[in-house]
C-alpha cells in the first residue's frame, strides 16, 4: 500500500523519527550519516529519497528490538523483587 504525503509531511514523519533515535547525534551513529545531513534532510535543503528512509526505517526496528529485550530483563527483575 502506497500512503499519499507532502514532501514536508514526509519531513516532519523524518524528523520525528530522529528524535525516536535519540536526536540528531544518536541517529548519525545508527544511520552512519554526518550530523549536517540529517539536518538538511529535515530542513528540506536536501531531499528525502527511499535509501534513507529504508534504513532509518530498518534503525528504528533494530531500536524497537534492543527495547523489547530490556523490558523483558527489567519486567524479569521485578518479577524477583
Amino acid at each position: 500500500m502506497t500512503v499519499s504525503i507532502t514532501m514536508d509531511e514526509a519531513r516532519e514523519r523524518f524528523a520525528h523519527c530522529i528524535q525516536v533515535l535519540g536526536g540528531v547525534t544518536a541517529a548519525s551513529r545508527r544511520l552512519d550519516i554526518d550530523e549536517r545531513a540529517i539536518r538538511r534532510f529535515v530542513s528540506g535543503e536536501r531531499p528525502l529519497n527511499a535509501g534513507l528512509l529504508q534504513d532509518t526505517a530498518a534503525a528504528l526496528r533494530t531500536l524497537i528490538a534492543a527495547a523489547s529485550a530490556a523490558e523483558q530483563e527489567i519486567a524479569a527483575i521485578s518479577d524477583i523483587q
